[in-house]
């Protein structure tokens, strides 16, 4: 054998040992083991929620795509609840404040309330006040009694003096004594009387008082003037505030919208009361039946002067779709405001909605 072929024998025997280990570091080894990636994947079976997912979302697509229906109109807005704010009527320390942001409060409830340690002791005066004036009045009362009495005994002795006068039986000089008397009686009388009235007009005036301040004392204590959500606190027990300064602002959940804004041409050919539907971005899968409640009578984007045709079109109204009261006192504790969606509604009330839109509540 030639010095050639031993040498490329022995060369094969060498690529050999060395290809092993690559085509096996290649494929993979762990633990001994040989890890084959397979190159045909196993087919994955299709997700039901993956499934119910991909449908709403293309609904939702085909929702917020260019193309409606004859007569359906689309925009996009945004979920609204009326505010109401609970003030102080007066100024005070504000002493206690029982609810935080996000608690639900129901109406005529007891959210708060304002010290005011001068307006208690002006109270305790007046209703001193009133008391002494309802003293002065029974007194007074009674000195009516005692001169009522002795007008009656002069009176009586006057009418006596006076037929015994007639008979020579007194002087005239007596008689006209007992005609003073009787006249001072009658003055005394009449002066027992306006003590009484002034008595009384001091017991209206003291009550009068009375009542203001305990009216005062009453707009202390901060009542929910709604059912709903506490939105934001602007004020902390142990501050003082001012009359008029807000402590609470609540979101009344049974009144909520969504606000939208239609071009003149669909606008113009709402009515209030026209049903509608809501769709909200985090549940897209649900309808919600609504109703518009307002059309704005001004464009909120008026050109300075609209003269063509062009420029009127781009007048835009604002439009509230009115949430189902119904539905609101299902589910107003779900509502968050400030969430985005899509408003729909109907230029023409007799158009059926379409299968998409129609009402779908959560279970």
């Amino acid at each position: 054998m030639s010095f050639r072929l031993q040498t490329a024998r022995a060369l094969g025997i060498i690529l050999t040992f060395v290809s092993v280990p690559v085509v096996t570091w290649a494929l993979g080894v762990s633990d001994g083991r040989l890890l084959i990636v397979s190159a045909q994947a196993q087919p994955k079976l299709p997700d039901p929620l993956e499934k119910a997912r991909t449908a709403v979302e293309s609904l939702i697509a085909r929702l917020r795509g260019s193309e409606m229906p004859e007569g359906i109109v689309k925009a996009n807005g945004r979920l609204e609840a009326t505010q109401v704010d609970v003030s102080a009527k007066y100024p005070g320390r504000l002493a206690t404040l029982t609810v935080d942001e996000g608690d639900e409060v129901t109406a005529g409830q007891v959210v708060g309330t304002i010290s005011s340690p001068e307006t208690e002791a002006e109270l305790r005066s007046a209703q001193a006040r009133l008391l002494k004036a309802k003293q002065q009045l029974t007194a007074v009362t009674a000195l009516i009694a005692q001169r009522q009495s002795e007008l009656d005994t002069a009176r009586a002795d006057y009418d006596r003096g006076k037929k015994l006068l007639q008979t020579g039986n007194i002087p005239m000089q007596l008689l006209d004594q007992r005609r003073n008397r009787t006249d001072q009686a009658d003055a005394a009388y009449v002066a027992a009387n306006a003590d009484r009235d002034a008595a009384e007009s001091e017991i209206k005036a003291a009550t009068g008082e009375v009542e203001r301040l305990q009216s005062i004392l009453a707009d202390l204590v901060l009542l929910s003037p709604r059912s709903g959500r506490v939105q934001y606190r602007l004020a902390r027990a142990g501050e003082v505030i001012g009359a008029g300064q807000r402590v609470l602002t609540i979101l009344d959940l049974k009144d909520v919208y969504m606000t939208v804004y239609l071009p003149a041409k669909d606008a113009g050919r709402l009515s209030i009361g026209d049903e509608a539907r809501t769709i909200l971005d985090p549940v897209p899968e649900y309808v919600f039946p609504s109703a518009v409640s307002f059309v704005a009578t001004e464009a909120q984007f008026t050109p300075k002067s609209v003269e063509t045709a062009e420029e009127r079109e781009k007048l835009m109204f604002r439009v509230k779709l009115q949430a189902d009261p119904a539905v609101l006192d299902k589910y107003h504790r779900a509502v968050k405001t400030g969430i985005r969606g899509l408003g729909f509604v109907r230029t023409d009330p007799k158009i059926a909605w379409p299968d998409e839109l129609n009402v779908k509540l959560p279970q």
